[in-house]
């Protein structure tokens, strides 16, 4: 625990050494004999700055290390991560923004910050992401590795917008019921947030899901197909990637009904009467708002008299003409919120990537690696 002089008008330095366990220095100068300013970060496999605040961000972008935080990351050579909270106006100002551009550049990892409440009664973007978001985006950067290290090369997917969909939509019958999937959203959620810590800007569009939003992500919370595509489309426009990892329903029903539909007293069940919803992931694929963009489906298969899982899988591709597909064979109701997945990554080249067994976050870095090798 290394708290900045500032930090300690918040919480006193007994507090935080109480709740880490942890002796608390903030100056350069407490166990000299240790080499504090040093032996830190040469020790440490990941730093972490959360709070990061303009100041911080300034000084960690111009090299300063007037305490022993700042030493801390010029000695570091284990991945940075800086979580910035500060109102709107100064994440936005140019000056902040130049210092992020030049962190990132360098190979740290700089989190959006959240939208949301501020201090006082202030909104916005700004807001510090929650710890579990955090926590879990630090968990992604140990396990990529060396990325995120101060000079090594900037993260893979930086300057880069991708959407990701995720869950599964709903067509209501009436006020209370509805047709659905049992898409839990997790591999959707993995996908995002592993997209934000190589880089990227992600927009998250969700489909009654009720996770917590992941760190960095700008989340769109939706509930029908219809306002799925919508969502897609928009935020497709300026996209470099769109990942449909969302289950849309393929139908809706054609009346809905303004009350909730009463059991008859005859025990006769209603007539329900379906037509088929847009096709998102086919309107994408084959009209591209942004030239060079890659357009990723999910094919959640269990073979037939037709065809084997993959030959299903290939007809799909065809079919929806995106860049690649990531197929799930889910007989037995496999891979549905689990935090594991297996899959095989079609290409529309011809490619094909087999992924065993393994968390949903290890396949969709996976997912990431092939559509950063298509990227123009």
């Amino acid at each position: 625990m290394v708290p900045t002089s500032s930090a300690l008008e918040f919480v006193g330095a007994p507090t935080w050494s109480a709740l880490s366990g942890k002796p608390v220095a903030a100056d350069v100068w407490t166990s000299v004999h240790e080499v504090p300013h040093v032996r830190i970060g040469q020790g440490a496999d990941l730093v972490v700055v959360a709070p990061a605040t303009a100041d911080l961000l300034a000084k960690a972008a111009h090299g300063l290390a007037d305490d022993l935080l700042t030493n801390t990351l010029l000695t570091a050579r284990c991945p940075v991560v800086f979580a910035p909270a500060m109102h709107t106006e100064m994440w936005e100002h140019p000056a902040t923004r130049a210092n992020v551009a030049t962190l990132r550049s360098r190979g740290a990892i700089v989190i959006e910050p959240d939208e949301g409440r501020l201090t006082g009664k202030d909104t916005g973007k700004g807001r510090l992401p929650d710890p579990e978001a955090l926590f879990e985006a630090c968990t992604e950067v140990l396990a990529r590795g060396n990325v995120g290290a101060p000079d090594s090369s900037t993260p893979d997917l930086s300057g880069r917008h991708v959407v990701v969909s995720a869950g599964g939509t709903r067509e209501y019958l009436d006020p209370v019921r509805f047709l659905g999937n049992r898409s839990s959203g997790l591999q959707g959620y993995a996908l995002a947030r592993a997209a934000a810590v190589r880089g990227a800007e992600v927009t998250l569009v969700a489909a009654n899901v009720g996770l917590p939003t992941p760190a960095g992500v700008r989340l769109v919370r939706v509930e029908t197909t219809s306002e799925l595509r919508d969502a897609v489309v928009e935020a497709a426009a300026s996209a470099d990637a769109v990942v449909m990892a969302a289950a849309p329903a393929d139908f809706r029903p054609t009346q809905v009904s303004d009350a909730k539909i009463k059991k008859a007293a005859d025990g006769s069940a209603p007539t329900i009467t379906l037509t088929q919803n847009d096709d998102i992931l086919h309107e994408i694929s084959t009209t591209r708002a942004r030239a060079g963009s890659v357009i990723v489906g999910f094919a959640a298969e269990t073979g037939d008299d037709t065809g084997t899982v993959l030959d299903l899988a290939r007809a799909k591709l065809a079919r929806k003409g995106c860049d690649l597909l990531v197929v799930n064979d889910v007989s037995g109701g496999a891979v549905f919120g689990s935090p594991d997945n297996e899959a095989v990554v079609l290409g529309a080249d011809g490619g094909r990537t087999d992924v065993p067994l393994g968390s949903k976050s290890a396949l969709a870095h996976v997912i990431w690696d092939e559509v950063r090798r298509r990227l123009v």
